[in-house]
């Protein structure tokens, strides 16, 4: 009997470890529905995304300044908002609940640009250019407005959180778990690249040429799938819950520092000055047990009275701070010390960027009035224009990665052979300069070949569009992928999801800035009867490549800036060994000129 007995509980013990592991949270289990919700997502937002400009422009008849400003601001706000996503997520919501929640106002947003492009009283009569089109409506266009800023919301809620909600479904403590967040990261970036193709494919040329109504259907189920996907994932979802945002810490250590701002520091004495510094697995619950502490350092020192101890009874009897809005950790001070050190570069990439934005807006203007026929029967959809950026960059990075480094070790025999952060910056600095040189020449050829015919459509083939996207595709494969990649190793693993949404801010800075530039040549240039470099609806009466022509001399002074500035104040510090202890792991390839 004893033996049975014993028999019985080992099975019963099996039986409970069977179903512990069949009931098991997290893992690929939970992830594929993650990775399905974000491929119809990016599916959906891509193809709006890639055709905002032609859509707003024949369908909307907006034209001129009132179309650029509407989609870079947008744009912007679809970037911006990150920020107060990321922080709805991270101190109240969850990451969950912020991700349903945009996927849902998406959804709603999409709807609602869906029946203004089947509901003919939603928006101006159809007018063929170069006629003198009916503009929408203010109703018209606020129904428009909210859409969008629907789809920007939902944007802001989305993109902080899809890969850290998946990243949360692995231990990244243990090999395994960092093994498979590395596998989930590439099973993204494909999801990512999937859905890129067949929203600037398929979805765009059902969109242009055959039904919008019917395009933008399409996203719209699409986010419906999201939705209903990641729903019936409930279940195998680890949640981790709210634990506060870094972003609150951030105004915490300023508002401290300022009310302590009397205080007297001295350098290198730190025997008679006594910091708040308790051990991390206390002071702030988010880090992971993996993740080292920030030692103080002296750059930045006035942001150290955040942590000085004044009085004894700022702390508790455990030695806790009682009031966290005027006693900080010296982890909380490092780490806006952190932010606070990588702006000059930040500012860099906004300038940067800018370029890149042109091709989104002025560049699909330009296509609209190029020749875009392929045979007699098929015409190309200006979006597809985009093709030679995305491939410009595919093929660079897997040249670069298969290519260019192996040959490169071989022939120098040595390991480090990839080039700077510092001149792959440079590189992709001068790559907008040269995209916007380019696109002055094309449409300077464009807009006299359209003036000499005497037509609204230049016999210039879309073709010539080419060389400027190609250059865009390499200024995002030098600046805008090497800036990000900057952020990420130059801030420690505490601050990594903040690295991403600081990379967000600077895609929305980048594209309130060529609002502001737009709007401010216009005013500039325009004339007593009206006309100006920019605006209207015909790009032959504009001086585009004037533009162009600016925004290139911007890209020759951020070019000098980074030079003799930016890069001089990031990469050589007098306190570098601190700096690089404080910093939880650099890349490898990540080194100083």
């Amino acid at each position: 009997m004893g033996s049975e007995a014993r028999d019985e509980e080992n099975l019963s013990q099996n039986s409970s470890i069977i179903y512990n592991r069949t009931k098991k949270k997290g893992g690929w289990r939970a992830v594929k529905y993650i990775l399905a919700n974000e491929t119809f997502e990016k599916l959906a937002s891509m193809s709006l995304i890639s055709n905002i400009t032609v859509f707003l422009r024949t369908k909307y008849n907006i034209d001129g300044i009132l179309l650029v400003n509407v989609v870079n601001i947008w744009s912007g706000c679809c970037n911006f908002l990150t920020m107060p996503g990321a922080l709805l997520s991270d101190a109240y919501l969850g990451r969950f609940w912020t991700l349903l929640i945009g996927s849902v106002i998406s959804m709603l947003g999409m709807g609602i640009l869906t029946l203004g492009a089947g509901i003919s009283k939603l928006r101006p009569p159809p007018c063929t250019p170069p006629a003198d089109c009916i503009p929408p409506t203010s109703w018209q266009l606020a129904i428009l407005f909210i859409a969008l800023m629907m789809l920007a919301i939902g944007a802001g809620c989305i993109r902080p959180c899809n890969i850290a909600f998946g990243a949360d479904q692995f231990d990244i403590r243990t090999e395994k778990g960092r093994a498979s967040y590395s596998r989930f990261y590439n099973w993204w970036y494909f999801s990512f690249t999937l859905s890129l193709l067949v929203a600037l494919t398929l979805v765009v040329y059902v969109q242009t040429n055959i039904s919008w109504t019917i395009g933008f259907a399409i996203p719209t189920v699409c986010f419906a799938f999201s939705s209903s996907i990641f729903l019936i994932g409930c279940p195998t979802y680890i949640y981790k819950k709210p634990q506060g945002s870094i972003f609150i810490d951030m105004a915490r250590v300023v508002v401290a520092a300022f009310r302590k701002r009397k205080l007297t520091l001295e350098e290198n004495d730190e025997i008679h000055q006594n910091f708040y510094d308790p051990p991390s697995s206390i002071s702030d619950d988010r880090l992971e047990s993996m993740v080292p502490k920030l030692t103080r350092t002296n750059r930045l020192m006035f942001l150290d009275k955040a942590a000085l101890i004044n009085q004894p009874d700022e702390l508790n009897r455990v030695g806790l701070a009682k009031n966290n809005w005027r006693l900080c950790s010296v982890q909380q001070v490092e780490q806006l010390k952190c932010l606070i050190g990588i702006l000059p570069v930040w500012l860099a990439g906004i300038l940067s960027f800018v370029s890149m934005d042109q091709q989104n807006t002025f560049g699909i203007l330009q296509a609209l009035q190029m020749n875009r026929k392929l045979g007699s029967h098929f015409t190309i959809p200006p979006a597809w224009i985009g093709f030679a950026a995305m491939a410009a960059l595919t093929l660079w990075i897997l040249s670069y990665e298969r290519i260019f480094l192996p040959l490169a070790r071989v022939l120098l025999k040595k390991d480090d052979v990839r080039l700077s952060v510092k001149a792959r910056i440079k590189i992709g600095i001068v790559m907008s300069i040269l995209s916007m040189v380019i696109s002055a020449v094309v449409e300077s050829k464009r807009r006299d070949m359209a003036l000499k015919n005497h037509s609204y459509v230049s016999p210039l083939s879309v073709a010539y569009l080419a060389p400027q996207q190609i250059l865009s595709g390499l200024t995002e494969a030098f600046a805008a992928v090497t800036i990000m990649e900057f952020f990420t190793t130059q801030m420690p693993e505490s601050m990594r999801s903040l690295a991403g949404s600081i990379f967000f801010i600077s895609l929305s800075m980048a594209s309130y800035f060529a609002t502001a530039i737009v709007n401010i040549i216009y005013q500039v240039t325009r004339n007593s009867q009206g006309v100006a470099w920019l605006g209207g609806h015909n790009l032959n009466q504009n001086r585009l490549d004037y533009f162009y022509g600016i925004i290139a001399c911007v890209g020759v002074i951020n070019y000098i800036y980074f030079g003799f500035f930016a890069s001089k104040y990031v990469f050589i510090d007098n306190n570098t060994k601190t700096i690089e202890a404080t910093s939880s792991s650099v890349d490898a390839h990540t080194r100083v000129e």
